[in-house]
């Protein structure tokens, strides 16, 4: 069992704020297991690497012997969340949020121990609200206090329109606090208003006010950009362990030290032996490796780490083309196409500018070779390997 401040100590990492965190050392002193909130809105199918940084503080709870609450916001999501919005976003149907709901409890247990998750939806409280239940629960805020909300503010001072449902987003997510008795609840930085908001509902309704712990927003391969599907520079949790591996590895070495900090569960006095032995000569491929193979583990198994690494050296290393690839036939009108257009078809690439851009790089190869003409036309009946970069292939036949 982990004393009092071992178990702070893992709490705080990679932490952005606790609020309060005197409230929370009084909670972790009474010895009760703890009710631990989290909640996501169903807003994607997919989850990806930055939102585990939530996750893995919920199984760091787990493991200090409190109870995960994951609630799925089914109900919350047909609003759509403002939160960082300049103007209203569209709510998901209802289709929409079962879909994504059923695809999200299959993830997470990826990292959270089913035994010890509690899964819930705020729908199941939510439904059982009359209309003058909700007027009741909106009576418990200001539109003054709502404008204290950045994004709300902004787009009120500019003129951009906040329609009401957008207002009741924040009081239901905290009413869910109420709802669900927690007596912590996670959220990314971006999501502390809301957070303080399940605060201040709680000590109304007569409870407890919960400890506010706000995790930061990691970021994406880039390294300057937040982790994001749309943008581009994302890691899905559920991505083959290969491309997993490679994407892991083109992270820059400092940005490498942020995703040991929030992703790996190694403890910090181990990264901090690794840091050391950078500066002694080691490569900081070989502890980047280290990263992969333990993200890898995680959400494929040992074996597919080892080989995504094998598999890793003799394609990057040595030149080795992968084993297995997509393979397509495309039909140009007249005969050929312009290389140009082939990548982009292919989807080798988002656009012919960025196929370009990568022909001007020499990031781009047919069977291994070199194209460097941008206006190159490839003929029909040619059957070959195309590369964009180092982990994009596909083995496309022109007919």
């Amino acid at each position: 069992m982990a004393t009092i401040d071992q178990a702070l100590e893992l709490i705080k990492r990679g932490t952005d704020e606790i609020l309060l965190e005197k409230d929370l050392l009084k909670k972790l002193e009474t010895g009760k297991r703890l009710r631990i909130k989290a909640g996501f809105d169903p807003t994607a199918p997919d989850l990806h690497l930055g939102h585990t940084v939530l996750i893995n503080k919920l199984r760091q709870f787990q493991d200090l012997g409190h109870e995960v609450m994951f609630l799925i916001g089914d109900f919350t999501g047909m609003i759509g969340d403002p939160t960082g919005k300049s103007a209203t976003r569209p709510p998901l149907t209802r289709d929409q949020v079962i879909e994504n709901a059923r695809s999200y409890e299959q993830q997470i247990f990826k990292i959270l121990d089913p035994e010890k998750t509690l899964v819930m939806f705020n729908s199941s409280w939510m439904n059982a609200m009359s209309p003058a239940d909700l007027i009741e629960l909106a009576a418990k805020h200001t539109v003054a206090r709502m404008l204290e909300r950045d994004d709300f503010n902004k787009r009120y001072k500019s003129g951009q329109s906040i329609s009401i449902h957008e207002f009741l987003y924040p009081l239901i997510q905290g009413y869910d606090s109420v709802a669900m008795k927690a007596d912590v609840e996670l959220g990314g930085t971006d999501q502390k208003f809301n957070l303080l908001v399940g605060r201040q509902l709680q000590e109304t309704y007569g409870q407890s006010p919960q400890i506010v712990i706000t995790m930061p927003i990691l970021e994406g391969l880039d390294g300057v950009q937040k982790m994001s599907k749309s943008l581009g520079n994302y890691i899905g949790i559920d991505d083959p362990a290969d491309d997993m591996f490679g994407k892991l590895m083109s992270i820059s070495d400092e940005l490498m030290w942020r995703y040991f900090e929030l992703l790996s569960f190694r403890p910090l006095s181990d990264i901090e032996k690794f840091k050391q032995d950078i500066e002694q000569g080691t490569n900081p491929r070989d502890i980047k490796f280290l990263l992969c193979e333990e993200i890898i583990e995680r959400f494929h198994d040992a074996d597919a780490a080892i080989k995504a690494r094998e598999n890793f050296i003799a394609r990057f290393q040595k030149g080795a083309m992968p084993d297995e690839m997509p393979e397509l036939e495309i039909k140009p009108e007249n005969g050929e196409i312009a290389i140009a257009n082939l990548l982009k078809e292919a989807e080798l690439v988002k656009s012919t500018s960025e196929a370009i851009r990568m022909i001007k790089q020499g990031a781009v190869k047919i069977d291994g070779e070199r194209v460097d003409d941008a206006k190159l036309m490839v003929q029909d009946g040619t059957h070959a390997v195309f590369q964009v970069g180092k982990r994009r292939f596909a083995r496309i036949s022109i007919i």
